[in-house]
């Protein structure tokens, strides 16, 4: 994880902030970014996307186990999926079925309902050109460099174990805070 944190994901902030510097984006939120992503240059959809997207990955990370739902999430997921263990199985298949680099996402789509997708690269449904848009709360990194060093080639590995430190309180904050857009 830190070569991860410290090599990868700074690179995306640091050469998202050249890609800007001297715009008018760089008086934007990334949010606003990404909403009209298309505008920018193939450096800033890039690395808007690598910045934004890792932070939300460490956000949801957590070294205590054991975390859950909130009774609001846990019940869309219900809801939605069946049970966490189906939703879980969905992501998973969303991640194992990306074609090389990408992400697996649980999102708020813009009719206030739970959806799993995958974006290739370093894209999300928050950028104005993907297929299908809404609010990230959950986003786990199918790069080889998210796994390779500790699972190698070995993807599914990496998509069963990194539940367990899935911060499940952060990712119903952003459950409740996406209801509210």
């Amino acid at each position: 994880m830190e070569i991860h944190y410290s090599k990868h994901a700074a690179g995306y902030t640091a050469n998202l902030n050249k890609a800007i510097a001297g715009t008018p984006a760089e008086k934007e939120s990334i949010e606003n970014i990404l909403a009209k992503v298309s505008q920018y240059s193939d450096a800033v959809r890039n690395n808007a996307g690598g910045h934004y997207n890792h932070e939300l990955f460490w956000s949801i990370l957590t070294p205590n186990k054991g975390t859950k739902p909130s009774a609001a999430l846990q019940k869309a997921i219900d809801e939605t999926f069946g049970s966490l263990d189906a939703l879980k199985e969905k992501i998973n298949a969303a991640g194992a079925a990306r074609f090389g680099s990408g992400w697996a996402w649980l999102i708020v789509d813009n009719g206030g309902k739970l959806q799993v997708t995958s974006t290739p690269n370093q894209d999300n449904p928050l950028m104005d050109f993907t297929k299908e848009k809404g609010t990230p709360i959950l986003g786990i990194d199918v790069w080889e460099h998210a796994y390779y060093l500790r699972y190698q080639n070995k993807r599914a590995d990496y998509l069963t174990t990194i539940w367990d430190v899935i911060n499940w309180e952060e990712v119903s904050a952003r459950y409740e805070k996406a209801l509210k857009k």
